[in-house]
């Protein structure tokens, strides 16, 4: 008599005796197969025997073929999309060189043009040239007035050549108001440019704004201090103040004293006197010579920035290697190890 396990699916034969458990699994036996024993009718027994007790297994074995397959709730996933074929790896007979141009992005024209917006070097030394010498013919025509007047205190000058000096020293005056008027706007227009080339070499902008440093360079009296600092911060920005210092002082302090002649000579040009209209004419051409003496200065202060670039540097560092024996000259005497001293034993150094 043959009985099938109900989990493992083993086949067993019992023979004529009854099982009810598999001996591998410990699982239901079914029904034999062959003819049905009457111990096995219905009437025999209404409840299986007890299952022995053993071990059971963690779960249903299914029968041989049979797998468990886990499938997620709701619609089935959309199929992977499928890589496209790249190809053949690509050959090149040469190096390609797509890869090894450098990419230089244009300067933009608001950033190149700031450190050239400014006058030339050459025009700055046109106007103070010309402005030194309208000053040099203002105080020689002054220095002819004063001759007449000393003249005209015995003898009386004829009309054409009084009235000619009067108009001269007129047209003289205005003439140097006119080129310091101009100086101050070249040189004022190339210290802006010169500035803004130094501090966009550093890598900034300047930090003072354009229209304080023409306030600052134009208004009578408030340019003299604010003009000379802002020529300091050029040369610090450029470190070269220590060596344009002594320029920059003797031009300050030369421009000082000259703006009080002028004041002066301005305050005392109303007298109607003779020997005020005398004083007034030897000031005036103190004033004068005084004022060709700072544009000489300024002209002085100017090339000493223009002769070192902006972009080079202010010193040049060399690497200087030690002399061998074998670089020597033959001719050369070796030095000694040590020098002879001075003094000689048991003697006083001298004083």
């Amino acid at each position: 008599m043959i009985q099938v396990c109900s989990q493992c699916g083993t086949r067993w034969n019992v023979r004529d005796r009854q099982r009810s458990w598999c001996p591998r699994c410990n699982g239901a036996l079914m029904a034999p197969v062959n003819a049905p024993d009457p111990r096995w009718s219905p009437g025999a027994t209404s409840h299986p025997p007890a299952r022995p007790p053993g071990p059971r297994p963690p779960g249903p074995r299914l029968p041989q073929g049979f797998r468990w397959i886990a499938v997620r709730p709701g619609p089935p996933p959309p199929p992977r999309r499928r890589r496209r074929d790249l190809g053949p790896t690509p050959r090149y007979a040469d190096i390609p060189r797509w890869g090894l141009a450098d990419q230089v992005a244009p300067i933009p024209p608001d950033h190149d043009g700031a450190a050239k917006s400014g006058p030339a070097p050459v025009t700055v030394r046109a106007a103070l040239l010309s402005a030194i010498a309208i000053f040099g013919l203002a105080a020689a025509v002054h220095i002819v007035r004063y001759v007449l007047l000393l003249i005209n205190r015995t003898a009386l000058l004829p009309p054409l050549v009084a009235g000619a000096a009067l108009w001269l020293g007129v047209l003289a005056s205005l003439a140097a108001i006119v080129a310091v008027i101009l100086t101050a706007v070249v040189t004022t227009s190339w210290l802006i440019a010169r500035r803004a080339a130094v501090y966009q070499h550093l890598g900034h902008d300047d930090p003072r704004p354009t229209w304080a440093l023409w306030a600052g360079c134009l208004v009578p009296v408030v340019n003299l201090v604010w003009a000379p600092v802002y020529v300091i911060e050029l040369a610090r920005a450029e470190q070269t103040y220590a060596r344009v210092r002594g320029p920059i002082t003797a031009w300050w302090i030369a421009w000082i004293l000259s703006t009080a002649v002028s004041i002066f000579g301005i305050a005392t040009s109303f007298t109607t006197k003779p020997q005020g209209i005398a004083d007034n004419t030897v000031t005036v051409i103190i004033a004068y010579l005084l004022g060709a003496g700072v544009l000489a200065l300024l002209w002085q202060l100017l090339d000493a920035f223009v002769r070192k670039p902006v972009e080079r540097p202010l010193h040049r560092w060399v690497v200087v290697g030690q002399d061998s024996p074998q670089d020597r000259p033959h001719d050369q005497p070796a030095e000694p190890a040590s020098l002879p001293a001075v003094e000689q034993d048991q003697r006083e150094p001298a004083a």
